[in-house]
């Protein structure tokens, strides 16, 4: 179909597709979903063949597919990845916006309180509509993407996506098409269209490319229309084992002991979105056992575990952390997992099941893992009871890792080395890595995360500091000169010193600190 057997991109000619108006009647060849999926573009006609655009050697058994669906000849061009996208997203937004009623009259941008209800649904309902919020999902499963932003302002709509942590924009639809794709998401996640002066959530559940994607939705008004983000939780992404996290082999050996340990607490601490779930559902499937009996309770059920019991934590019938975790006690679970301590009264049920035999893994919002103790305690807990059900703390945050595909050395700025401690001996002997920016990793340089961490053991030092009430600092001192612990900034060192990340990496993620 294609003439020859191509073995390099240089077999095939490359265009500028900024500068080029492809041929409405070619691009029709190519169904929407399939050219955003593959990112492959029909330009023209030459003769009988058919000129397909193509951004990467990858995409060629798709143009061969489209060759063969098609039935004609297909010759191939290459053009800059970054143009290309945007020349698939122009033509098909195009397409799908001129599938919208009356597009010219102002009906869709004259959207406000007093909107008919009717109204609403039936642009909702649209096949442009539809259309668009069905490209928006496809596009973020594809590029990996944990959470899609929709925000609106005055003269127009953005649409941003947050890969490996970092916010890019997707697409930039008519402002008139706002109202519509708002209403979309509400009715595919079962809230109140009429409601638009009031915070809505709700969840959504798609099938993308053949996997089952849970969406959770939240809507809040703003001056200038209603805002959507939307976590996405793909439930097709392989669960990673604990040594895939990224931990050291000195830590990984430490947490593998702690995890083995018959009862106490476990708690996992970080900001929002920094792998504490993560690590937790690699901890319970490294000590799952036919033998065991586990038990999670969670907000929400992010991955279905193999052999473990996971219960939905649902406020609105009054079953909260609190409530569930009373019942699970009365389950016979050998573990149990508790998503997030958020008040004192889950951390008290927790750490009395600690205290009759239960190993118990949860969650803190915590800067670093001493800081985990302070926090148990502020909450109103006994000190005497921290001190004997706490067994161990580790503190996370994820990093980008630099793209294997474009990575050479650099050399940091001097103030990121002493940021990170980086001594001048230790700058000699490393390869610091970043990345040029490639089409595998959409010219950011990174591709993929990987964990930091700081792990607290909770030794008889600790315990009578706690008990005390000593501030976290002192903790840290302790566990650094006593335990070796590797603090994050100390972790992320490492990390940087061995070309996994860049030492600006680190520091955007982690903060300054003495050691």
């Amino acid at each position: 179909m294609l003439g020859s057997d191509p073995v390099a991109n240089a077999e095939f000619p490359f265009v500028d597709i900024t500068e080029l108006k492809p041929d409405h009647e070619a691009i029709g060849l190519a169904p929407g979903e399939y050219a955003v999926r593959h990112q492959v573009l029909p330009l023209w006609y030459e003769g009988d063949t058919l000129v397909v655009a193509m951004s990467s050697i990858d995409s060629l058994s798709a143009v061969d597919d489209l060759g063969i669906m098609l039935q004609r000849p297909i010759r191939v061009v290459m053009a800059e990845p970054n143009a290309l996208k945007s020349k698939i997203e122009e033509h098909f937004l195009e397409k799908i916006i001129s599938g919208l009623p009356g597009a010219e009259e102002a009906a869709l941008s004259d959207v406000d309180d007093t909107s008919d209800l009717t109204d609403l649904t039936r642009m909702a309902a649209e096949t442009a509509t539809v259309q668009m919020v069905n490209l928006i999902f496809a596009q973020a499963v594809r590029d990996g993407a944990s959470d899609i932003h929709i925000e609106p302002y005055e003269r127009e709509v953005i649409v941003r996506e947050r890969v490996d942590g970092m916010l890019n924009e997707m697409m930039r639809p008519p402002k008139r098409m706002h109202a519509a794709l708002v209403s979309r998401l509400k009715i595919l996640g079962e809230m109140n269209i009429a409601e638009r002066r009031l915070p809505q959530d709700g969840r959504i559940k798609v099938t993308v490319a053949g996997r089952a994607i849970d969406i959770r939705v939240s809507i809040v008004p703003t001056v200038f229309g209603e805002r959507a983000v939307m976590r996405i939780l793909d439930k097709g992404t392989a669960m990673l084992g604990l040594s895939e996290l990224g931990m050291q082999e000195d830590c990984l050996t430490k947490f593998r002991r702690l995890i083995s340990l018959p009862y106490g607490i476990i708690l996992a601490t970080g900001p929002t979105g920094s792998g504490k779930s993560t690590s937790l559902y690699a901890a319970l499937q490294e000590i799952w056992s036919p033998t065991t009996n586990i038990l999670t309770i969670e907000d929400p059920v992010e991955y279905q575990l193999h052999g473990v019991g996971q219960i939905q934590v649902r406020p609105n019938i009054g079953l909260s952390f609190a409530s569930g975790l009373r019942s699970i006690v009365r389950q016979d679970p050998d573990v149990i997992m508790v998503g997030e301590i958020r008040d004192m009264e889950t951390a008290d049920i927790a750490i009395h099941a600690s205290l009759t035999g239960h190993l118990v893994f949860s969650t803190l919002h915590t800067n670093d893992a001493p800081g985990a103790v302070t926090r148990l305690l502020d909450m109103g807990v006994e000190a005497y009871l921290v001190a004997s059900s706490l067994v161990g703390v580790v503190a996370q945050r994820l990093v980008r890792r630099v793209c294997a595909h474009c990575a050479e050395p650099y050399t940091p700025r001097p103030e990121s080395l002493i940021g990170l401690g980086v001594t001048s001996d230790e700058a000699a002997r490393a390869t610091f890595l970043q990345g040029r920016g490639c089409d595998k990793c959409q010219k950011t340089g990174f591709r993929g995360r990987q964990g930091l961490y700081e792990l607290l053991l909770v030794d008889e030092e600790i315990r009578r500091m706690t008990v005390n009430r000593s501030n976290s600092n002192e903790m840290k001192q302790h566990a650094v000169a006593a335990q070796g612990m590797r603090t994050l900034v100390g972790d992320g060192k490492l990390a940087a010193l061995s070309g996994r990340t860049t030492a600006e990496e680190v520091l955007r993620v982690c903060q300054r600190e003495e050691f």
